[in-house]
């Protein structure tokens, strides 16, 4: 195998309404806007070192709704302010706790369904 350097993880989340996928992340989670094309319903978000890319259904996969077998996992730097500012705000998966491997976390899911957890690491060693 070569040696080749990855340079970032941009998950593309499909949605039926683009718009309303731009408002939940912009004016729910903080994203920004860095791009974004109505003709082509694609938009390529960013918030800290974070990007995602929100398009419509792509119709040659004919699928009928959004889905994910996994989930998105966000760290962040501290879980409980991100936990205060959006538990009221989400439809929660699970509520914050801190969890066996190192990791204290919560998880909601966004206007599509799609799973976001959030973490912080809270023991030495663990390097997620």
């Amino acid at each position: 195998m070569e040696n080749y350097k990855l340079l970032g993880l941009s998950p593309l989340l499909e949605t039926p309404d683009v718009e309303s996928t731009l408002k939940f992340y912009t004016e729910i989670l903080g994203f920004i806007i860095e791009n974004y094309s109505k003709e082509y319903q694609w938009a390529l978000l960013k918030r800290d070192d974070i990007t995602i890319m929100i398009s419509a259904p792509n119709t040659e996969r004919n699928m009928p709704a959004p889905i994910m077998s996994g989930s998105i996992y966000i760290r962040t730097e501290n879980v409980d302010s991100a936990w205060e500012q959006l538990k009221d705000r989400c439809n929660i998966y699970y509520p914050i706790e801190n969890f066996h491997y190192g990791m204290r976390e919560f998880g909601l899911f966004d206007n599509n369904g799609y799973l976001l957890q959030f973490g912080q690491v809270i023991a030495a060693g663990v390097n997620l």
